[in-house]
């Protein structure tokens, strides 16, 4: 799927060097530079949930310290995501939807705004989708290894990203799976919450870098709902309708997987699950679940495609007049 990457990739770098750094891009830029050492021994006080993404941003701003490259790999990155979510629509539905859904995804305007950032949440999106890629690859061939191995890789970037095995498993019982599809994939899902344990250990004991975050509301989920879905009344409820269209898509043949039983999922269950762990200690910031925007363009694409294909089916069924 270039041409959603292509696209993405031409909105991020747009206006990319504007001016300063914003707070957390200032830590990002401090943190990163630092000796190896020095970032070791700060995780151990703070911010062990971004080590890995400080790591990966020391090797990069040692070629070029500003932030025009601080900002280069969330910008590759959002366009990697676009790409993988054309693909996922390809395999789930044909190469349109694929097409809608990618596109979809590289106009959206929260996807561009985390584009330009200097922090993890365009990596964990990239490598969040990658995992559900793997994950749909899985439950066709029983090929379960990568899936895991990618998706550990996306929890040590944040580890909030562990609430996509809820959307997988809530995906696997939409779809109705044998035991063997089920057994696969709890192998590897219990692998991945056990490489995260240490940091799950480590982060909760610096629990207290949350105590800004306030408890989310109605109004904190329409908001997302609105940015999942697009700006503006028009496109908003546009993009509502065609959504609630490719919901037809959860029914069907047990076994098989649909945007709908993908993408429905990947865009509620994560942040519904951290709003509802939020009413006990306040943890809900929309970019922590950016990742779940991904499911949003599927099942929109996926809307989209129905009367589509309704549409070339009457055009098939007209007769044509003779000349």
């Amino acid at each position: 799927m270039c041409l959603p990457a292509l696209v993405m990739l031409g909105l991020g770098l747009w206006g990319v060097d504007r001016g300063g750094m914003w707070r957390d891009e200032a830590v990002t830029f401090q943190v990163a530079r630092r000796s190896v050492p020095q970032i070791w021994q700060l995780l151990h006080g703070v911010d062990a949930v971004h080590g890995l993404y400080y790591l990966l941003m020391h090797a990069v701003l040692a070629v070029h310290p500003d932030e025009v490259v601080l900002r280069l790999p969330s910008v590759g990155a959002a366009a990697v995501t676009a790409a993988l979510v054309g693909e996922l629509g390809v395999r789930l539905a044909g190469p349109r939807v694929g097409l809608w859904a990618g596109l979809l995804y590289a106009v959206s305007p929260l996807a561009g705004h985390y584009a330009q950032e200097g922090r993890s949440y365009a990596l964990v999106a990239a490598a969040a989708t990658g995992a559900t890629l793997l994950f749909v690859r899985g439950v066709r061939t029983g090929a379960w290894r990568a899936y895991g191995t990618v998706l550990a890789v996306t929890c040590w970037l944040h580890e909030f990203a562990v609430l996509l095995l809820l959307a997988h498993g809530a995906s696997l019982a939409l779809a109705r799976v044998g035991a063997r599809v089920w057994r696969g994939w709890g192998g590897a899902a219990g692998l991945v919450v056990l490489t995260l344990l240490p940091m799950i250990l480590v982060s909760h004991a610096q629990s207290a870098q949350l105590a800004w975050v306030r408890p989310p509301t109605w109004a904190t989920a329409e908001s997302l709902l609105r940015w999942f879905l697009g700006p503006g009344e028009g496109v908003y409820w546009t993009c509502l309708v065609l959504a609630l269209l490719g919901l037809a898509g959860l029914a069907g043949p047990p076994g098989r997987l649909t945007c709908a039983r993908v993408g429905l999922p990947l865009a509620v269950v994560p942040p519904a699950a951290l709003m509802l762990a939020s009413r006990l200690s306040p943890l809900y910031v929309d970019r922590y679940v950016l990742y779940a925007l991904s499911g949003a363009p599927l099942l929109v694409a996926a809307g989209a495609d129905r009367p589509a294909r309704l549409a070339a089916r009457l055009r098939l069924r007209v007769p044509r007049l003779p000349v």
